[in-house]
């Protein structure tokens, strides 16, 4: 069985979607890594959703921005794998997905991420290159990362 995806704007989102994503983010980025921030920034509405199902579970999400929005190129971010998932490698296809989605919605191909510096290796396997030194966001080390 392959993960599917489903590619949403916020208002195509069901509740039972909202939710899931919602869940799966604080799971996450609040819980594992321990880390106080407000996850629900006022930025959803704006953004496309792709949300990666394995066995009728959210597995994989992303949110991804039109240029302009985020960054000043379209940009990808709250890049997530559930923890139960992660040996399947699925972080690789929600990177394809989201570069395409980026691609198909705003007819794009410069795409800015606000990384977390220990993903640097990850990110560069999908072309992404370091433009700027590290940064603390929410006390963790980041990195801004393009892809041309």
């Amino acid at each position: 069985m392959e993960i599917t995806f489903k590619i949403k704007r916020f208002n195509e989102l069901s509740t039972a979607e909202l939710y899931s994503l919602l869940q799966l983010r604080s799971e996450v980025f609040v819980v594992e890594q321990n880390c106080v921030y407000q996850d629900i920034d006022g930025k959803d509405e704006k953004a496309i959703h792709v949300l990666g199902y394995y066995n009728n579970e959210l597995a994989a999400y992303s949110r991804i921005f039109n240029k302009g929005y985020y960054f000043d190129e379209a940009s990808i971010g709250r890049v997530i794998v559930s923890p139960k998932y992660r040996d399947k490698k699925f972080g690789h296809d929600l990177m394809r997905v989201s570069m395409n989605a980026i691609k198909e919605n705003f007819n794009e191909t410069t795409i800015t991420i606000s990384a977390q510096e220990y993903l640097k290796k990850f990110y560069e396997s999908h072309g992404f290159i370091q433009t700027s030194e590290m940064y603390l966001e929410d006390d963790i080390p980041h990195i801004q990362m393009k892809k041309n």
